[in-house]
């Protein structure tokens, strides 16, 4: 079966969706930060027992929409230039730009500092800013790993390896196979939500799909949660 798109109504609303057909046992529905429905489907499942699946859960996408409709609008593209914010772990720092020969970027005090032999150059800029927080990312994660990990021991999952994405919808992914995927832009988010991320993950290694014993085991090691979630939702990344 291919890949496909569809609608459900659910009183006035109607909820477009996207079906990706993938190797696993369950069905799943997400409701993306951008308010994108995606099911994900295992491969053969009839699209009528999709379209079924979707009226009953209906109410809770529609819940889940207007959660992150609340959120808007996001903050607009950064255009690396002088005096404009950035983020690293919650905190706003300014961005000034200097000339040198040798190209570098230094956090110090309230200031991202970019040295760059071009400081008309927006893209070399930029370039030099997502080198900086992809190596940053590793080494915050790899910490807030290693602490989430102590605190959730008894879940009996292996010790799982970080990977690095910039991913548009999603801060985080798991298997058993490859480990922990990370959006590096998580980095930008202060460290309570990092953790919730990381939780949040490595309660998947357990239980996969997002069910009443996912979640409770979820509110286990992490009670609060759903603070810490909103709280992320609400970061202007």
């Amino acid at each position: 079966m291919t890949n496909f798109s569809s609608s459900i109504t659910y009183g006035k609303e109607s909820i477009a969706f996207t079906v990706l057909y993938v190797d696993r046992k369950t069905l799943e529905i997400a409701v993306h930060p951008d308010a994108q429905v995606i099911v994900k489907a295992p491969k053969g499942t009839n699209p009528k027992a999709i379209q079924c699946r979707m009226v009953r859960r209906a109410r809770w996408i529609i819940k889940q929409i207007n959660y992150f409709r609340k959120f808007e609008p996001r903050t607009p593209s950064r255009c690396y230039v002088g005096g404009e914010t950035h983020l690293f772990l919650g905190r706003q720092y300014r961005l000034q730009i200097k000339k040198q020969k040798e190209s570098a970027v230094k956090l110090k005090g309230a200031y991202f500092s970019v040295m760059t032999p071009d400081p008309n150059c927006t893209k070399k800029i930029k370039d030099l800013f997502e080198d900086w927080y992809k190596k940053h990312a590793y080494s915050v994660f790899a910490r807030r790993l290693a602490i989430c990990y102590e605190t959730a021991k008894k879940l009996h999952v292996p010790f799982p390896e970080i990977q690095l994405r910039r991913m548009a919808k999603r801060w985080g992914s798991c298997s058993k196979a490859r480990g922990i995927l990370l959006n590096i832009n998580l980095v930008k988010a202060p460290l309570y939500c990092i953790d919730y991320v990381i939780m949040h993950e490595l309660c998947h290694l357990k239980f996969h799909t997002h069910n009443d014993r996912y979640y409770n085991l979820l509110s286990k090691y992490m009670p609060d949660w759903e603070k810490r979630k909103e709280r992320l939702e609400k970061a202007t990344i």
